[in-house]
């Protein structure tokens, strides 16, 4: 469905991205990460025709994105962050007028909007004015600016940025239901987010693609420190007292509205706890509501996927360095060599000149 091959993007001497390539299936839920100026949104802007690479090639099902741009194109529903909208017309306005600069034809206009109205669940404010509108619902107009006309693909930079809580839940569901007809690629900093929604991530740092694998393959990979978090009814406060055969560490995570509290447990080192706890606590009047073991998270996978990277990078400036500094020494030795050899050589010509004399 879409073919990112050798695709390097410049402004002047700086690499925005730098030489990366991988492929998305049709169908596919994809994330896209990577830390501020990692070259997201450049790459983005590239898939959609928005901007040129300076180098490589993108195709979307087939076609050349720079070659045949329009042909390319329609297959594509792009939702940038920030997505400018004409806020003096009301969400069917907007929704119809990106429908007509789509290229939908004219006797589908009306069924396309409806539908996208509905699947966006948008109905029920279609006349509207956008400026009048939540943060939350002026989302949903974003997303179904991106959608009318039935794209096969949609690109949705940073769609829940900026919303409540509330909102982030709406928008999430409604990109659960997008994605069972449709391929996704979703930029996001809320990494819980991408977790939930996302069958693939793509990792980017400083322009380049550090990793390609499945949000639970990529947790799997990271080792975590052997932890139980655990939240319990204490009403006598005894937790910050108490000595329990084989913990190493009791730390107090946070306090809860019902009263609750959520602790870390760290045991000592190859010790398992979690038999033991449910009839330790309960000796000392403790009531146990949740006890689980502490797992990787896909944040805990970025960090350290990011870290790696960097160290990489950094031992890789370091041998580069050492390298230049290398053929600087052989450099000024050989120089110094030549300087030698032409000194002696005058020296043994003007031992010559004085022997004749």
């Amino acid at each position: 469905m879409i073919t990112v091959r050798n695709v390097s993007k410049k402004y002047g001497k700086h690499k925005a991205v730098d030489n990366i390539s991988f492929k998305i299936e049709k169908g596919e839920i994809i994330g896209l990460l990577g830390p501020n100026g990692a070259g997201k949104s450049t790459t983005m802007n590239m898939i959609t025709g928005f901007i040129e690479p300076t180098s490589g090639e993108i195709e979307i099902n087939g076609y050349n994105i720079s070659k045949k741009p329009k042909k390319a194109k329609k297959y594509i529903g792009y939702m940038p962050e920030g997505v400018p909208l004409y806020k003096d017309m009301t969400v069917k306005e907007f929704v119809t007028y990106m429908a007509e600069l789509k290229g939908v034809k004219k006797d589908k206009i009306k069924e396309s909007v409806d539908k996208t109205l509905q699947d966006t669940w948008l109905q029920n404010v279609k006349k509207v004015l956008i400026r009048n509108l939540s943060k939350g619902y002026k989302q949903r107009v974003s997303m179904a600016g991106a959608l009318v006309g039935d794209p096969e693909i949609l690109i949705l930079d940073e769609p829940t940025v900026g919303l409540d809580p509330k909102q982030i839940i709406e928008i999430r569901n409604l990109i659960k239901k997008l994605g069972k007809d449709h391929t996704l690629i979703i930029s996001s900093h809320i990494l819980s987010e991408i977790s939930q929604i996302c069958e693939k991530v793509i990792i980017i740092n400083k322009g380049q693609l550090v990793a390609i694998d499945t949000p639970e393959h990529l947790e799997g990979m990271v080792n975590v420190e052997n932890a139980v978090n655990i939240v319990v009814e204490d009403k006598e406060n005894k937790m910050a007292k108490l000595k329990l055969k084989d913990v190493k560490q009791i730390t107090l995570i946070k306090e809860n509205e019902d009263s609750t509290k959520e602790y870390k447990i760290i045991p000592e080192p190859n010790k398992e706890i979690r038999n033991t706890l449910f009839a330790d606590l309960a000796k000392e009047n403790i009531t146990i509501f949740e006890l689980k073991k502490t797992e990787a998270s896909l944040e805990d996978a970025f960090i350290d996927i990011i870290k790696k990277n960097e160290q990489e990078k950094e031992k890789q400036k370091q041998e580069e360095i050492e390298q230049e500094k290398k053929k600087k020494e052989e450099k000024e030795k050989l120089k110094a060599e030549k300087k030698t050899k032409k000194e002696n050589k005058n020296k043994n010509t003007k031992k010559k000149k004085g022997g004749n004399k």
